[in-house]
């Protein structure tokens, strides 16, 4: 955060709509240290669903380029998430207050926050504006690059799932990914995971082994039913994805304190599927504890928190049952899982019950295009193979300007955060070749500007 400034804009609560002239403030960094208002560009970073003061300390990528690109850094957060609230306190109140959180609308908020600066910071007129984001955020990258595409010369859209939507990728993908970062990371870990379901189901049938369960796992609340179990399995669940998400090549604090390539340290604990199912669960406690206590500091494992508290859970289950439908499922076999098939009716029932809403699931496809987005440029979609987002990611170049770049040893947008002694090579090479383009974006940018006048 050294070096940055803070913004605040005045930004309508609804875009779209006459209705209502309420307004909101939306907070946003800036960092010009390396900017130059000759020959300049502006680094914008869609903010995703969290404080964006976590997302700035988390995209150090930015930071290293600055200089080379003459960079101004904005980093704008998402309505709805950090101090970005409409309503204030009142903002997740019910489905009225949160009925202005949409992608539509924060992308909205975006351009008005461009137009905002090009007007206000003196030099920034006539330059360049590239927007950059990761997961959500490079979802937001893209969608900006497309629905506005004389704000931006381009977008770098990293780890972007922008096909995990309706039929588009098979809805078993995301899951198998996971499944083969932990069958990479050592022998028999997926397989000792694919076993603990049914050993926990054995164990928690009576009630010592409910209580069994809770002791051996140390969870901060016992297990007293089966509504409990199966929320413990789903917590479980959430963590191995978390994992693959973060199996980084040195230690990090992205989601939680964790050391170097996380799963094979997991992974040690889980070398043999063929123990009694006590002896299992100790092991995957084990496994849990690299997770969850890393630092050593745990008393006792949370069932009710997975992640960081800088993400807003709340915001994106809301957005989850609206706009953002992605359909999972497991088999069993493809994967380490239990079956799931996807019950949309299921989904929308839960969605109902907590929201009192119900999700559109042919939206994004409607609003954004789905895979029909070959008339749009510019714009790079990065994904690591580790990462289970790639799975509804653009991987394959789909013109000559919609590009993709793989990471082979690459989790969740590796190539977004800062340099790294342990960096694999591949990522090391995407982020030169990403440069590369925003610079060829740049230089094109000032070339036609030149044509003008």
């Amino acid at each position: 955060m050294e070096g940055t400034t803070l913004g605040w804009m005045q930004d309508e609560v609804d875009h779209f709509g006459f209705n209502t002239d309420k307004t909101f403030k939306q907070r946003y960094l800036i960092a010009d240290k390396h900017w130059k208002k000759d020959g300049g560009s502006i680094l914008f970073y869609t903010g995703n669903e969290g404080d964006i003061t976590w997302f700035c300390n988390n995209t150090g990528f930015m930071w290293d380029m600055a200089e080379e690109l003459k960079a101004m850094l904005v980093f704008a957060e998402h309505r709805y998430y950090g101090e970005s609230l409409p309503f204030g306190a009142n903002s997740f109140k019910d489905s009225t207050h949160l009925n202005f959180l949409t992608s539509e609308q924060a992308l909205a908020d975006f351009a008005k926050l461009i137009k905002h600066l090009k007007r206000t910071v003196p030099g920034a007129k006539n330059q360049p504006v590239i927007a950059l984001g990761g997961s959500y955020g490079g979802m937001l990258a893209a969608w900006f690059r497309m629905k506005y595409p004389h704000m931006l010369v381009g977008a770098l859209a990293s780890s972007a799932p922008i096909w995990q939507f309706e039929d588009l990728v098979p809805c078993g993908v995301f899951m198998e990914i996971v499944t083969a970062d932990f069958r990479k990371s050592g022998p028999n870990c997926s397989e000792s995971i694919r076993r603990s379901w049914d050993a926990i189901r054995r164990l928690t049938s009576t009630g010592p082994g409910l209580h069994w369960l809770s002791e051996a796992l140390r969870l901060c609340s016992p297990l007293t039913n089966s509504q409990d179990v199966e929320h413990l399995k789903d917590w479980i669940t959430e963590t191995w994805v978390n994992l693959a998400m973060v199996d980084y090549p040195y230690e990090s604090n992205f989601l939680q304190p964790l050391p170097a390539w996380p799963i094979k340290v997991v992974c040690q604990y889980l070398k043999n599927p063929n123990v009694s199912d006590p002896q299992l669960l100790e092991n995957i406690f084990q496994a849990l504890n690299v997770y969850y206590n890393y630092s050593g500091q745990v008393k006792c494992l949370n069932m009710s928190e997975t992640a960081t508290r800088s993400l807003g859970s709340l915001g994106w289950s809301y957005q989850a049952c609206t706009e953002m439908v992605m359909p999972f499922c497991t088999n069993g076999i493809d994967d380490m899982f239990e079956p799931h098939s996807w019950n949309l009716k299921e989904f929308s029932d839960d969605c109902f019950k907590q929201w009192g809403v119900r999700p559109r699931p042919s939206w994004i496809t409607t609003m954004y295009g789905g895979k029909n987005i070959s008339s749009h440029t510019n714009i790079i979609f990065s994904n690591g193979d580790l990462d289970p987002w790639s799975g509804g990611g653009v991987t394959e170049n789909v013109t000559d300007t919609l590009v993709a770049i793989t990471i082979p040893e690459g989790a969740h947008h590796l190539d977004l955060r800062a340099n790294n002694a342990f960096d694999p090579t591949s990522v090391l090479l995407a982020r030169s070749l990403e440069v590369r383009y925003m610079k060829q974006w740049i230089k094109n940018f000032y070339a036609s500007l030149r044509k003008k006048h």
